[in-house]
């Protein structure tokens, strides 16, 4: 992002879905951008493969809007979520956090995910939505290892994003923990893939079974 923008957060108490409400909000030219949407309670998160985020209190909700030509110009844009999430990742292990990206953007405390991103465009902009697992947790999933408040962490994590890090800068620093995902799964096209021989390219996509996949939790 470009030094003199100033992004503005909207603080709700609740909303269906972070994502939709602020997609709405810039269909309608009822914001300008960059601009972000958080809200205490979430009841209609939108996950994985169409797969409903649960909102449980307290945790965050947060949806932002950048415009496109603020992207760095070695960014592909199918590898958006992974420049975004491994920003978010870098600002929680600076705080003392010790989680990780896996691939494409999904963030994990050792062994169990404590949440995600998803990515999309509307016009020129770039919609990005964020659950994280702060403070409460469903079964089989885990929450964040530190203990920080939603505005200490959004107030660092623009002001890293603010930095206008390149691609390269980011993929340098995610490619030496990639071998993380390597006892985990992806999915392509509703089929379950093993990342255990997956090949990570340059661009941020995968090599799996001589197919090139790219960044899954990507919506227009």
């Amino acid at each position: 992002m470009e030094k003199d923008y100033q992004l503005k957060i909207l603080y709700l108490k609740t909303v269906p879905s972070t994502q939709i409400y602020l997609k709405n909000l810039l269909k309608e030219k009822q914001v300008q951008t960059p601009i972000a949407i958080v809200s205490e309670i979430q009841t209609d998160g939108i996950g994985s493969r169409n797969n409903t985020w649960l909102g449980l209190e307290g945790n965050l909700f947060l949806s932002f809007a950048i415009p496109l030509n603020n992207l760095p110009k070695d960014l592909k844009i199918e590898s958006s979520s992974i420049y975004f999430a491994y920003i978010l990742k870098e600002t929680l292990s600076c705080l003392g956090s010790k989680v990780w990206l896996k691939w494409p953007n999904d963030f994990y405390i050792e062994e169990f995910k404590i949440g995600g991103m998803i990515t999309g465009i509307v016009d020129d902009i770039i919609l990005c939505g964020v659950g994280l697992n702060m403070v409460d947790s469903p079964d089989q999933f885990a929450t964040l290892d530190i203990n920080i408040s939603k505005e200490v962490l959004l107030k660092k994590y623009f002001e890293n994003i603010k930095e206008s890090f390149s691609w390269k800068q980011v993929f340098s620093k995610y490619k030496l923990e990639f071998y993380k995902n390597k006892s985990h799964f992806t999915h392509n096209n509703n089929f379950k893939i093993s990342l255990e021989n997956a090949i990570l390219c340059s661009d941020g996509s995968i090599k799996s079974n001589g197919e090139r996949i790219y960044s899954l939790r990507w919506v227009k």
